[in-house]
């Protein structure tokens, strides 16, 4: 590598770095607004860590509640904005929260009737009982690979989305879908021999 090729390099890391540091202190700000009651600041926060939160929950709660634990999640969290010690730490403070939610989720007892065959519900599609299918594998998968592909294959984020959001380093994130993708593709190619 010339000199002329590592300053460009050295450039777009600095850029990239001034940008990463300048949304932090957006959200920082609409933390700080949030905190004084400033409602379309929170709605703000909402907007923009909704499907993080969404897919977190996705990865480990059935999907016909997830919705349910995303408002759960954002209620307490407002609640609790007070808590947060570092405003620039709100993505990683949210991911925490719902992953506990979801911990408490399965933690509750329910009582569960067995659904009878005239009861079951068919898919609307075959697409979306295979959507289903995949869903199920990728929540078989260890957290890290789980929650990654999730946010990028359900949610339609991309991975420096994730990271900033989640708290990750692009490269733990960039690692996460590499070996969680080959993983994936491992599993369910041998469902669809078995």
């Amino acid at each position: 590598m010339n000199v002329m090729e590592a300053t460009g390099d050295l450039i777009i890391l600095v850029g990239q770095a001034q940008q990463k540091a300048s949304r932090a202190g957006d959200n920082a700000r609409l933390v700080e607004a949030s905190r004084v009651g400033d409602h379309d600041a929170f709605r703000r926060l909402y907007d923009l860590y909704a499907p993080m939160v969404h897919g977190l929950l996705l990865a480990r709660a059935p999907h016909w509640e997830v919705d349910d634990l995303v408002q759960d999640v954002f209620m307490t969290a407002f609640n609790r904005l007070h808590t947060l010690r570092d405003p620039e730490a709100f993505g990683g403070w949210i991911a925490m929260i719902a992953r506990n939610r979801a911990m408490d989720f399965h933690r509750r007892s329910r009582q569960t009737e067995e659904i009878t065959e005239e009861m079951a519900v068919e898919p609307d599609t075959a697409s979306e009982a295979e959507a289903r299918k995949i869903l199920e594998v990728i929540r078989n998968l260890p957290e890290a690979y789980r929650e990654t592909l999730v946010l990028r294959l359900i949610e339609g984020m991309t991975g420096p989305e994730i990271a900033e959001r989640t708290g990750l380093t692009p490269a733990s994130v960039r690692v996460n879908l590499h070996r969680g993708m080959k993983l994936l593709r491992e599993k369910l190619h041998r469902e669809r021999l078995a």
